[in-house]
């Protein structure tokens, strides 16, 4: 009975930050539809620090959203005892685990690529004009790399759960 209440649990977490996180890139797509080298202006010293706290929050959300997601899979994975088939694409959890893979990846993208850039655009690390305006190119790809990946992701998922 816990695991089934631990289970639900991680189910509805999983399923609140895809809708934060995959959400988020998304609009991006959505708002910004093609690539433009040029930099968020600098808000007035007035507005400095209620820009810079809600920017940091809402990035905190997007990247923190991530993790819950990531976390919450790997929990109901383990608690199937398909963990480890899963990340080895083997068997009835081939499916799932192409899904794991492209969730995987997606994390690592957003953590160890775009977020370090975007603290460069958005001026929370110290960078020339052309290093920020070189990183906006940066994190507008890897940005595209998360949002397609997304549809993979959610497609495998599914696909596991309804279709294989």
């Amino acid at each position: 009975m816990q695991l089934a209440i631990v289970d639900m649990a991680a189910r509805w977490l999983h399923i609140a930050g895809v809708l934060v996180w995959v959400g988020h890139n998304w609009a991006n797509v959505v708002n910004h539809p093609v690539y433009r080298r040029i930099l968020p202006q600098d808000p007035p010293d007035a507005a400095r620090e209620v820009f810079l706290a809600a920017s940091k929050r809402e990035h905190g959300v997007f990247r923190h959203a991530s993790l819950l997601v990531w976390a919450t899979g790997l929990l109901m994975l383990w608690n199937r005892g398909e963990i480890v088939d899963a990340y080895m694409l083997s068997g009835a959890s081939l499916w799932i685990g192409i899904g794991v893979w492209c969730g995987t990846i997606m994390v690592l993208n957003l953590w160890l690529i775009l977020w370090p850039h975007q603290k460069k655009v958005l001026g929370y690390i110290e960078a020339t004009v052309e290093e920020r305006l070189r990183c906006t190119r940066v994190t507008f790809l890897s940005s595209r790399t998360n949002s397609f990946l997304s549809l993979a992701t959610l497609f495998f998922m599914v696909t596991a759960a309804h279709g294989a």
